[in-house]
């Protein structure tokens, strides 16, 4: 009778391969050939581990001597395999991926698989093959916008600074109009929504005017103070901080937390703020919407209720407004910003380091 050689084990690599043998988040096949090694350390012949783990001899067989081989890294990984040839050529992969990143086609912005195919001499699926390998979709864009503020830093550090350690005995208010709400009636009317078939509606539409939603976010409670108004100049903005006034207790500071619009900064909406000592304005930098807390709100109210509203007129897109602030403010939750300043001025820095590089 044949002789397997024998395996021994130090404690450490007996305890590393007890819990790969055991371990909910390792592959069967690792903790098959853990349990092989383990068996084999304690005496027993291939046959006898074999019938135990229910495999087959030259099973256990090969596991015993790759791991004296080279240890638990041996069967941790499978041996490289030879398979089949590849049919297309890496120069051709590598043409494609090439010309799709540092090309363009000569009637295009960007590359087709069909056009990409005549251009290489290869079949639209091993283009698409390709592109999917290398992670390459020239079909789509990302949009993106880097502030060019002088004083990014400081306005983002004191916006961010209100959000995550607010002042005491005060009241911080993200603000923001969001213009221009058309009242969108359908051209038809749309089939409802039922088993195996979607919601339609028209493409088309009719426009029965537009309304401009100033609103202002507790940054505390999540809680919306706003108000509809035909325009948005430096009048209705004098309006809605009235409004805000009205609504907030008078011993209150009150921080206002507003983009760089020109109203926001008119000559008597300074001279209003002069007479109004309690009220605080922080903006934020420019192309820097996202930093103001009450574009959520916004998202929100058009993705709820809007986007898919048909409204016969003006006064009916007003009403649909105010009652979603009104359900709103019933149970407001805040929204809890985590982003620290440091993380987003690295990444600012990062992103501003890769388009330095990319236009080189």
């Amino acid at each position: 009778m044949r002789i397997a050689p024998r395996i021994t084990l130090t404690s450490e690599t007996q305890k590393a391969l007890a819990r790969l043998s055991h371990g909910r988040r390792v592959p069967v096949r690792v903790a098959e050939r853990a349990r092989i090694v383990l068996l084999a350390a304690k005496g027993l012949q291939n046959i006898e581990i074999a019938e135990q783990l229910s495999v087959m001899p030259r099973t256990v067989a090969r596991w015993r001597e790759r791991f004296l081989a080279q240890g638990i890294v041996g069967i941790e990984k499978d041996a490289p395999r030879a398979g089949r040839k590849p049919r297309i050529a890496a120069e051709i992969i590598q043409s494609i991926v090439t010309k799709t990143t540092m090309e363009q086609p000569n009637d295009a912005t960007q590359w087709s698989t069909r056009r990409m195919a005549r251009e290489v001499g290869v079949s639209e699926r091993t283009v698409r093959r390709t592109w999917k390998m290398h992670g390459l979709k020239p079909h789509l864009v990302r949009t993106f916008k880097l502030s060019n503020d002088a004083q990014f830093t400081e306005k983002l550090e004191d916006v961010i600074g209100l959000y995550l350690s607010p002042p005491e005995h005060a009241l911080v208010f993200s603000v923001d109009e969001k213009s221009q709400i058309q009242a969108l009636d359908r051209t038809q009317p749309g089939l409802p929504l039922k088993r195996g078939r979607l919601a339609t509606m028209t493409h088309d539409y009719k426009r029965n005017g537009t309304t401009t939603l100033f609103a202002a976010l507790n940054t505390l409670d999540g809680s919306v103070i706003g108000t509809c108004m035909k325009r948005h100049r430096h009048d209705e903005w004098l309006k809605f901080l009235r409004l805000i006034d009205k609504r907030t207790p008078s011993e209150l500071d009150i921080h206002l937390i507003a983009d760089n619009y020109a109203t926001h900064k008119h000559p008597k909406v300074q001279r209003w703020f002069s007479r109004h000592q309690r009220f605080h304005m922080h903006f934020t930098p420019t192309s820097a919407s996202w930093l103001n807390m009450v574009e959520r709100f916004f998202r929100d109210l058009t993705v709820n209720r809007l986007r898919r509203g048909a409204f016969g007129s003006e006064a009916e897109l007003i009403t649909t407004i105010m009652e979603h602030l009104e359900n709103h403010n019933q149970n407001p939750k805040p929204f809890i910003w985590a982003a620290k300043a440091s993380d987003i001025l690295e990444k600012v820095a990062r992103a501003r380091a890769k388009l330095i590089t990319a236009h080189r």
